[in-house]
């Protein structure tokens, strides 16, 4: 009984060195020199992905700043005074081409076309035209990329967002940050390597499903953890009443070799993987209550991020939140602000919603760059899909709304490599089709693993007799917003 459970403790010694090698070229020549026999099977079946780095990474870590709903890329970075000269005229159907519409405005009598009730100014070296809405975000128009030329097949929230998220329209597809934790790990043992932050504005909003945060057929060691707002950030992380750290530690030391034991006799991965959960769970502890406490920030960074940077579960607490998240070694930050979804009373609406957002967003950039952390940090803001440039039912200049359109939108990036102070792509004088350097989401996809080191022709791992991987057949890196 005694050798077997030694065989497991070491069986298991080395499944945890495994997974938490590096993927550089010299770690997987020491871990060959350390364990002779490390890679006698395949890369898979070690437990190691296929997409081993081979050139050196730009950026080290993503926050993403999902603007769940899709914002009107008209009121915010894509420019469109022809749609104001022509205000209430029917969108011309040679632009339309009897492209696909939603269901909402598909069978609609006209199609007015509504110019911005924002106006837009140019900003920066780059000249780049910003809404109004954006003052903060204007401010540091030099230090990011803005693709106007982004576009997706989906056309509905859903499906949109998981494509986004997964790079598959339907569900149980492993998320973008599971593969990153699958490709690189984390930076530090006493955080997951993804972290997955919520809020909402007062707009109409779409609901945010776990399956986006998902690991799908990867170990469950890859799955996003979820911070909340409340007393406890990571539910379930305290220890029970009674009892005490030493005991935690025994009670688990003994899980872990009744679980092996139990590994040896199933085979199933989802034992060691569960363990390795536990023993995260146990180290976050003492590293998570530190790291969420925003109290201790000084004046200049509150003030920086504004007031609501306070306000547990507001999109500014969780900007800074991923902030410290990001510098303490955690590799995926995703954060999803709801409320994006302006059908009707979009002039209103988006107002409120691009107050939540634009001030703390820059904060984010500003402070990253001020601690020497933007240029290893890959920062993206968008949603889903754009708005359309014809109005959603009735219109008048101050009240009109926009229904889905994912064949023309607007994203940015900074930071990790992307050139700063640029604007890719280009739309029609309509900003209904992509006439220069279309991007997309599989472009996107290939482009950020990119910039942290990986192929996304290499990052696969199979299942069910078929190799996976995040951009699944397609995707191309663009090169042209690479530093």
């Amino acid at each position: 009984m005694e050798k077997n459970i030694l065989e497991h403790g070491l069986n298991f010694n080395r499944r945890r060195f495994l997974s938490k090698l590096s993927l550089g070229l010299g770690s997987v020549a020491l871990g060959s020199l350390l364990i002779p026999d490390l890679f006698t099977g395949s890369l898979e079946e070690a437990g190691l992905p296929a997409g081993i780095p081979d050139f050196a990474p730009k950026a080290k870590r993503v926050i993403y700043l999902f603007q769940n709903g899709a914002p009107s890329q008209l009121e915010s970075f894509d420019y469109k005074p022809k749609l104001r000269e022509m205000m209430g005229q029917e969108l011309p159907a040679s632009i339309r081409a009897g492209q696909r519409l939603t269901g909402m405005t598909a069978n609609q009598s006209s199609f007015p076309l509504v110019g911005s009730y924002y106006d837009f100014k140019q900003y920066g070296v780059s000249r780049a035209w910003i809404s109004d809405l954006f003052p903060h975000t204007a401010k540091v128009v030099d230090d990011i990329c803005i693709i106007r030329s982004m576009f997706t097949e989906a056309i509905n929230h859903d499906p949109a967002l998981t494509f986004f998220q997964t790079g598959a329209q339907q569900g149980n597809r492993p998320s973008m940050g599971a593969w990153l934790s699958y490709g690189l790990g984390s930076e530090n043992k006493n955080l997951p390597a993804f972290t997955v932050l919520l809020s909402r504005g007062k707009g109409n909003g779409q609901g945010v499903y776990s399956k986006l945060w998902t690991n799908g057929f990867l170990d469950s060691t890859h799955q996003g953890v979820q911070f909340s707002s409340g007393e406890d950030p990571v539910l379930y992380l305290k220890d029970p009443e009674g009892l005490n750290r030493f005991e935690r530690r025994k009670m688990l030391d003994k899980l872990a070799e009744l679980n092996e034991m139990s590994y040896q006799e199933f085979g199933d991965p989802e034992i060691n993987a569960k363990v390795q959960q536990y023993e995260m769970a146990y180290r976050m502890q003492t590293a998570v209550p530190e790291i969420t406490d925003l109290s201790k920030e000084p004046d200049d960074i509150i003030k920086l991020y504004g007031p609501d940077c306070l306000v547990p579960g507001t999109f500014a607490a969780n900007c800074l939140l991923a902030r410290k998240l990001s510098e303490n070694g955690v590799r995926f930050v995703q954060l999803y602000h709801q409320g994006w979804d302006q059908h009707g009373n979009l002039p209103n609406e988006m107002a409120g919603q691009a107050k939540d957002v634009d001030q703390a967003s820059a904060a984010l950039i500003t402070d990253l760059k001020q601690r020497g952390l933007l240029d290893e940090t890959l920062v993206i803001w968008g949603g889903e899909f754009g708005r359309t440039n014809y109005s959603q039912g009735a219109m008048t200049k101050d009240n009109y709304g926009r229904d889905h359109h994912p064949r023309c939108f607007s994203i940015w990036m900074a930071g990790g490599g992307i050139k700063p102070g640029i604007v890719y792509g280009e739309s029609d004088e309509f900003g209904y089709n992509i006439v220069k350097d279309p991007v997309h989401v599989n472009d996107f996809h290939a482009t950020v693993l990119h910039q942290l080191g990986l192929n996304h022709e290499k990052l696969t791992f199979k299942h069910l007799g078929r190799r996976y991987r995040l951009t699944d057949v397609a995707g191309k890196v663009i090169n042209d917003i690479i530093v």
